[in-house]
């Protein structure tokens, strides 16, 4: 495991849930952090609440879905610290009406902008520097409807989802020449305020049987320590309580059960 002490981390989405969490470790591990989102207040708590366990962090808000607002926030950065090491593209949102049926053209664009866009412009605007630098490590947060489609969480998320997995493994690809490394995460349900825009939003005790942010955080910590010529190309983190899978097995079991009272096999 390589030591990240010092290292420039630029983490989008930090103001809650994974992206907050991401900070919090690299910063635990002695990273810079550089924390981004579009609402500074709950940038600034996260600031808070690492300065006060001895860590550094920095704000740089901005709409990581237009590419003038990416390309200032990576000037700032590049003024203050002179490289980007990692950066933990983690910005995503979703929304209540997510099916075709109920689906407008605004929250098609915020679906695209917020979960696809706003990791093309990121990754756009670090790779001239990483190339530069001989070195990079990228993580992207998309998430287990990146690789499989699914009733939950809507197709404009999913093909946006999708869309990340593919750009993780195409940077790869491109750049693994230039000591760059990309990796995606596939998360399945973690307990982030994005649960409250499903219909109708998770209780709490189905929350406390996902998967953390906190653990979350330790996984990207894991990542970001990997040395130089360890690529992770992609991860997948499910809660061991995977509603999905139940579904499955109950639904082949009901199956079964309907085949024997036929009289049928199994």
């Amino acid at each position: 495991m390589r030591d990240i002490n010092g290292k420039i981390a630029w983490v989008t989405g930090a103001g809650t849930g994974i992206g907050e969490a991401a900070a919090k470790s690299l910063a635990a591990e002695g990273a810079i952090v550089i924390l981004t989102g579009r609402r500074k207040e709950p940038l600034e708590k996260v600031q808070a609440i690492i300065t006060q366990a001895g860590g550094k962090a920095e704000i740089q808000s901005g709409d990581l879905g237009k590419a003038a607002s990416v390309k200032r926030i990576v000037e700032a950065i590049m003024a203050a610290h002179g490289r980007i090491d990692i950066v933990v593209s983690n910005a995503g949102t979703n929304v209540p009406n997510r099916w075709w049926r109920n689906l407008t053209t605004e929250a098609i664009d915020t679906l695209v902008s917020g979960n696809l866009q706003s990791a093309l412009y990121v990754t756009h605007a670090v790779l001239p520097i990483m190339r530069q630098q001989g070195d990079g490590q990228l993580i992207h947060t998309s998430s287990m409807a990146g690789r499989n489609i699914g009733m939950v969480s809507g197709p404009i998320y999913t093909a946006a989802k999708h869309g990340v997995v593919a750009m993780s493994h195409t940077i790869n690809l491109e750049e693994c020449v230039n000591g760059i490394r990309s990796t995606v995460i596939l998360p399945g349900e973690v307990a982030t305020e994005i649960m409250q825009f499903r219909d109708p939003p998770e209780l709490p005790e189905t929350l406390a049987k996902m998967v953390q942010p906190e653990d979350m955080g330790t996984v990207v910590a894991f990542v970001a320590k990997q040395p130089p010529h360890v690529c992770v190309n992609e991860m997948w983190v499910t809660p061991t309580h995977n509603r999905g899978y139940i579904a499955m097995v109950k639904g082949r079991q009901a199956q079964w059960d309907e085949a024997r009272a036929k009289g049928g096999k199994g």
